[in-house]
């Protein structure tokens, strides 16, 4: 289903793209905010837009005391993108990962297989969960051995050390994309200097491994209530990105993590380039209401993530 998905959007994302710059709207990458200095306040240019790379993000769930809860980790400060921003876990696809994803059966297309395993991936760098099995196991990696492996790779790994592929070959371990569901697809508009074609994917956080941000592009995790992570950045306590404010959105529906991923295999994913537009209230964000997130239009309130 993700590979027809993509394909299909692949094509209509290159002809959204074509038609934006043609009509040279003012339009608002995955994270703009009206005030002055931010990307909802600027023109598009006639620039041919940069190609937008594909990238993958998680939505690591459980369950807590008092309802759905979410992992997210700050962006260090000197990142560029997304700069001191609570975020989502996730990054782009590397070379690595196409390869990965050829040498396994039953990930579709290799572009589409690599956006999972570059989900993988991205959760163990940045959160130290592992999606995966030991080879020819039904269960994931138990605790005592992730603190192991953990120990030994995933610093290497963060710094680019240690390819992905050369740990999973130490270790005997097989990526368990299966544990990913499909939740959204955004892509930055065709202004913006650097662009990200982002998949989500919802994963239910494996018993006994514990999650933890990696004290180099983050600087601090939490689990946290979707509601109370938007109430936060309301009160100014926090900073979020467009993209993540509407999935925290999205995701403050569910009471439980079951209703979440239940939801979301039953809900088609579409595709979503934020585009800004003038309105008698200002300018506003507009998106394809039929994406799921209660709405075509949203107040920009959030500042630029680049």
């Amino acid at each position: 289903m993700l590979a027809a998905r993509f394909a299909g959007r692949k094509r209509a994302n290159r002809a959204a793209a074509a038609s934006a710059l043609r009509r040279c709207h003012a339009s608002a990458s995955l994270a703009e905010r009206a005030p002055e200095g931010s990307y909802a306040a600027m023109p598009d240019t006639e620039r041919k837009p940069v190609p937008a790379r594909p990238a993958s993000t998680v939505l690591l769930l459980r369950d807590g005391a008092e309802g759905l809860e979410v992992f997210m980790v700050v962006r260090h400060r000197q990142i560029e993108f997304a700069s001191g921003a609570l975020v989502f876990p996730g990054g782009r696809v590397d070379p690595g990962d196409h390869a990965i994803a050829e040498a396994l059966p039953g990930l579709g297309p290799p572009e589409v297989g690599a956006l999972r395993i570059a989900a993988v991936r991205e959760t163990f760098e940045e959160c130290g969960v592992l999606l995966a099995r030991p080879r020819g196991a039904a269960e994931l990696v138990d605790a005592a051995r992730l603190a192991r492996i953990e120990a030994e790779h995933r610093a290497a790994l963060c710094r680019g050390e240690r390819p992905f592929a050369e740990i999973l070959a130490a270790e005997d371990l097989v990526p368990a994309a299966d544990c990913l569901t499909y939740f959204a697809h955004w892509i930055t508009p065709a202004s913006r200097p650097k662009r990200f074609d982002t998949h989500f994917f919802l994963a239910a956080a494996p018993p006994g491994q514990a999650a933890m941000h990696d004290g180099n592009e983050s600087v601090e995790s939490l689990w946290i209530r979707p509601a109370q992570a938007l109430a936060e950045t309301d009160a100014g306590l926090r900073k979020l990105v467009f993209a993540t404010r509407l999935n925290l959105m999205r995701l403050a529906r569910y009471a439980t993590a079951q209703e979440a991923f239940a939801d979301a295999a039953a809900t088609p994913v579409v595709t979503v380039q934020p585009e800004s537009v003038e309105t008698p209230e200002g300018r506003m964000l507009r998106i394809p209401s039929a994406a799921g997130y209660g709405g075509e239009l949203f107040p920009a309130l959030d500042p630029p993530a680049m």
